[in-house]
């Protein structure tokens, strides 16, 4: 059986794992047991307190989705194609001298093939004193839940490759294309060595992703969709319509989230594109809540490599 799903605005078809045969009411509760516990959140890794005594981490991400976007979906029209162009060509300088006016580090996911259709994109990101990181995002943003056995591990390894010798050194993360996440995906994940994954939604703070009931080592920087450009902005193109929620909407729910997050000593992990908050409005919208972030006392901002490190620190 499979399900279709709307991720980045692409239709994907995805199928449910271990949902073959019967529907999940016929089966029993061991079965379903066995196949949740599959891949489940551990431990909290929150650091008490975050690097340079912060009370909280502040991570801000950006899934570089440029052309790969309507690549991976067969749509080879110039069109889309010029939309997911913005974000290189417009969007990533945009983000880079907001970066440099605040003094803070970003991590970008990128998939390998924009990687190779946008060289200065990269460069940019890479010569930033502020020292960007950069993960994995797949080769082409596949979507992985669709792909024939054995080529979610052949892409992603491909990927994982070509950044090592892009970077001079081996990714430490990977954020699946769209957060999607296969009964492979952990394995290729612990078998390239990665230290962290960013792609699912089990808590608001870092955890230990736990296999069939054993620690993995394997430090999760949780995703959310409250906490993701796309989901405010998003474009319906058969409506002709944006969903969209206004700027200062958008300002009120991350600074409320980032609140939170502050109360509580934890982590705030935006994700965003450039093709999405690199517009001006968008961008100015980002620019105050850095500004707001950055007025409180004990906020660090790190790359999610550095929250990473942080987080698995805890583990003993």
């Amino acid at each position: 059986m499979r399900i279709a799903a709307i991720f980045g605005g692409l239709l994907c078809v995805v199928p449910l794992l271990g949902q073959t045969q019967a529907p999940v009411w016929e089966w029993d509760f061991p079965r379903i047991q066995t196949l949740v516990e599959k891949v489940r959140a551990g431990r909290d890794l929150t650091p008490r307190p975050w690097p340079q005594g912060a009370r909280v981490a502040v991570g801000l991400s950006f899934d570089f989705d440029a052309e790969s976007g309507p690549l991976r979906s067969g749509n080879y029209s110039a069109q889309p194609l010029s939309r997911g162009e913005y974000g290189p060509r417009v969007g990533v300088p945009r983000i880079l001298q907001m970066a440099e006016k605040h003094r803070v580090p970003l991590t970008f996911f990128i998939p390998a093939v924009d990687a190779q259709l946008h060289p200065e994109a990269i460069d940019a990101i890479l010569k930033s004193p502020l020292k960007h990181e950069i993960g994995i995002h797949g080769w082409v943003h596949e979507p992985i839940g669709n792909l024939k056995p054995g080529e979610e591990r052949e892409l992603t390894t491909r990927a994982f490759q070509w950044w090592t010798q892009r970077l001079g050194h081996p990714p430490s993360g990977i954020r699946t294309p769209s957060w999607d996440f296969t009964g492979d995906t952990l394995a290729i994940i612990r078998d390239l060595g990665l230290v962290y994954d960013s792609s699912l939604m089990a808590d608001d703070r870092p955890y230990e992703i736990v296999a069939e009931g054993k620690p993995t080592g394997l430090v999760e920087l949780p995703v959310e969709w409250i906490l993701d450009d796309y989901a405010y902005y998003s474009y319906d193109r058969p409506a002709y319509a944006y969903n969209r929620v206004g700027d200062s909407d958008v300002y009120e729910i991350y600074k409320g989230e980032f609140d939170a997050a502050y109360d509580e000593r934890t982590l705030f992990l935006l994700t965003m594109h450039p093709f999405v908050t690199g517009h001006r409005s968008r961008l100015a919208a980002l620019d105050r809540l850095v500004t707001y972030m950055q007025s409180k006392p004990g906020v660090w901002f790190g790359t999610l490599s550095q929250v990473a490190a942080a987080a698995k620190a805890q583990i003993r």
